[in-house]
């Protein structure tokens, strides 16, 4: 076994842990980033550029930040191309041409940081639910990481009559309408899961329907990814109360996923009954609130940008500068939305720092 299946076994064994102590989740993100400074080029030019490595660096909070607009500029991967790797590319919706892509040599490691956290947080016990998928199939979409969870997602935890409701033919309304019809007659809890664009639209279908369901209870609904530029926009509140009074699912069953094609963990909140929603991560993920340029932690009740250090991201890099804005709250953050102004500035300064240094 090289060094790389002998990383993956132990994150594999970490990941199935139920929880973690401070000293266990440095020793693994210590020993995750002295590999990725052995084994990816550019991840370990800007290191030292930064004065950072695996000598000096002594907890997971001191590991550099690579900005996310990186994976746009370079390839961040620690083992080398192969045939059987997938390859997760973001969506390009922002007008900028180049699309970030995230490497994976095999989905072990993806797939079970999916499964344990989705059955805690959204499953909350259940072992299997009738699913409806509001989003496009992996065939249709292959480099797409949400396509690839939510496919996850009904093979693992979805009954059989479990379908997708999106495809090439756009949204199946009539489709839709028969499971919701036949959830409410059966009385057995629901599952709508998609992109949060894609429920707008099935909102706006039911009203000019002029229809309405109510949902078993114990139904839920995951949406994702939010809707600028896909979909009219809503304000949250509108969004979630538009969610309950056509689907029946109270807003505490509302539950927002936040992930990203970059990293292989996903944040979930516990409904959005209040908002904004408190988010958080399960024992292989942690986030720190920093001054871009810098690094530097931001003091007590101060916003920053959001960094994360997932280690379930074995083959890129584990820690990543976001361009979402944060804010500390009880049990998790605060998603307070993209950086603007200086914090956007400094996010664009850090990326041309990356990619000078990774160049040089």
């Amino acid at each position: 076994m090289d060094k790389a299946d002998t990383l993956v076994a132990d994150l594999l064994a970490f990941i199935a842990m139920d929880g973690c102590t401070d000293d266990q989740f440095d020793q693994l993100a210590l020993r995750l980033f002295a590999y990725q400074y052995a084994s990816n080029t550019p991840f370990r030019s800007f290191c030292q550029r930064r004065g950072a490595s695996p000598r000096t660096v002594k907890t997971w909070s001191d590991i550099p930040a690579v900005p996310i607009d990186a994976f746009k500029a370079l390839e961040l991967r620690s083992e080398p191309p192969s045939s059987t790797e997938r390859v997760f590319m973001t969506s390009g919706t922002t007008g900028r041409a180049a699309r970030g892509r995230h490497f994976h040599p095999a989905l072990q490691v993806y797939d079970l940081s999916m499964q344990q956290h989705f059955a805690t947080r959204f499953m909350q016990g259940t072992a299997r639910m009738p699913m409806g998928i509001l989003f496009p199939d992996e065939a249709a979409m292959p480099n797409s990481s949400l396509a690839h969870y939510l496919a996850l997602a009904k093979s693992s935890f979805g009954t059989p009559e479990s379908r997708y409701f999106l495809g090439p033919e756009g949204l199946d309304m009539a489709g839709l309408c028969a499971a919701l019809e036949a959830a409410e007659r059966s009385g057995q809890p629901y599952a709508l899961l998609g992109a949060s664009f894609s429920l707008v639209h099935v909102m706006d279908a039911l009203r000019a329907q002029g229809r309405r369901f109510h949902l078993p209870a114990g139904s839920r609904i995951l949406d994702t990814g939010g809707y600028k530029g896909q979909s009219r926009e809503l304000p949250l509140a509108d969004f979630y109360a538009g969610l309950s009074e056509l689907l029946g699912v109270p807003p505490e069953l509302c539950i927002n996923m936040y992930g990203m094609t970059e990293l292989s963990t996903q944040f979930y909140d516990n409904g959005n009954a209040t908002l904004p929603s408190v988010k958080s991560g399960p024992h292989w993920i942690r986030s720190r609130l920093v001054e871009p340029v810098s690094g530097r932690s931001v003091a007590p009740g101060e916003r920053g940008i959001l960094v994360h250090c997932d280690l379930a991201n074995y083959n890129a890099v584990s820690t990543i500068l976001t361009e979402d804005v944060g804010l500390w709250a009880d049990g998790g953050f605060l998603l307070l939305g993209r950086a603007e102004g200086a914090a956007a500035k400094g996010c664009s300064l850090a990326v041309d720092e990356f990619v000078q240094a990774a160049r040089a």
